[in-house]
């Protein structure tokens, strides 16, 4: 993954992303997706779920189909600014796109149901049928409580590793029951569930290739002891914000992260020892003391 040096001057587009939890032999486990080599967003690189934020999302008949008003949404975000039909959307288009990467579906109809009929409707969702159709022939609701707003994260004008800006939405969310992931072989060619640390030590060893926001989530979940951890930490209190400060130190690229000394934002977003920025060596993003002070 090479890096990019282009200034981007058009604002970045809303996108919502899911990082999908479940409880393994080894501990806490977090399913990562590779994104096809031909793709113009992060081609070849291993991902949460996820994807850009559609004008379908907000529409009358999609926000019918959820389980919470999206007045009650709204607050969750912990932003202000947006509307409660705007911070639905954010729900909407996390568990659509989790549906067709991964083929596991966030809804309220038992999950005996949603085992049965989830890769059926994820075929179906992936030809192009609405997703609001979708869920009222099955009768089932949007299960937004099981989507915990995570994290924020802003791409800079200068982005690291594509020519595109996002403004996405990290959401944690429980693999269901009974439900496994498949990935759709078409965006996505390959899935993996691994540990937080079993996923770091792969991208330090160049198996796989990961972006700074992966890179730094995944330092972050190895703060978790296991899923019910998580998901309780992401409900007590509101997603930071992050938006990488870039700086250029003599031929080292450095991202800098809210709490650094070189970002603008004094106050750290992240827990602490979760690192307050990335330094690329090696072809590789790492934190300024390398990964193994984390993983060993």
């Amino acid at each position: 993954m090479e890096l990019n040096h282009d200034v981007i001057d058009t604002p970045p587009r809303d996108a919502a992303s899911v990082v999908m939890l479940r409880d393994g032999a080894a501990g806490l486990e977090v399913l990562l997706l590779r994104r096809h080599t031909d793709s113009a967003v992060l081609g070849g690189a291993y991902v949460f779920p996820g994807g850009k934020v559609d004008a379908a999302d907000s529409s009358a008949d999609m926000l019918a189909r959820l389980d919470r008003a999206p007045s009650e949404l709204q607050p969750r975000l912990g932003e202000p600014g947006l509307s409660p039909e705007q911070a639905a959307a954010f729900y909407v288009a996390a568990a659509r796109e989790a549906a067709e990467e991964s083929g596991v579906l966030f809804l309220q109809v038992g999950a005996d149901e949603i085992a049965t009929r989830s890769a059926d409707t994820c075929a179906r969702l992936r030809a192009g049928e609405p997703f609001a159709a979708l869920l009222a022939e099955a009768q089932a609701r949007l299960d937004t409580d099981a989507l915990a707003p995570w994290s924020r994260w802003i791409t800079p004008r200068r982005p690291s590793v594509m020519n595109k800006r996002f403004d996405t939405r990290f959401f944690l969310a429980a693999v269901p029951p009974l439900q496994e992931a498949r990935h759709d072989d078409f965006e996505v060619t390959e899935a993996r569930w691994l540990t937080p640390r079993a996923a770091l030590r792969q991208y330090q060893s160049h198996e796989i290739d990961l972006a700074p926001p992966q890179i730094v989530g995944l330092l972050h979940l190895l703060q978790y002891r296991d899923v019910a951890h998580a998901m309780q930490d992401a409900r007590s209190r509101p997603p930071p914000l992050i938006v990488p400060e870039p700086v250029e130190t003599g031929d080292t690229r450095v991202l800098c992260y809210p709490g650094d000394e070189h970002h603008p934002v004094p106050t750290r977003a992240l827990p602490e020892p979760v690192p307050t920025r990335v330094v690329w060596r090696n072809k590789r993003f790492e934190p300024p003391q390398g990964f193994n002070a984390f993983l060993d």
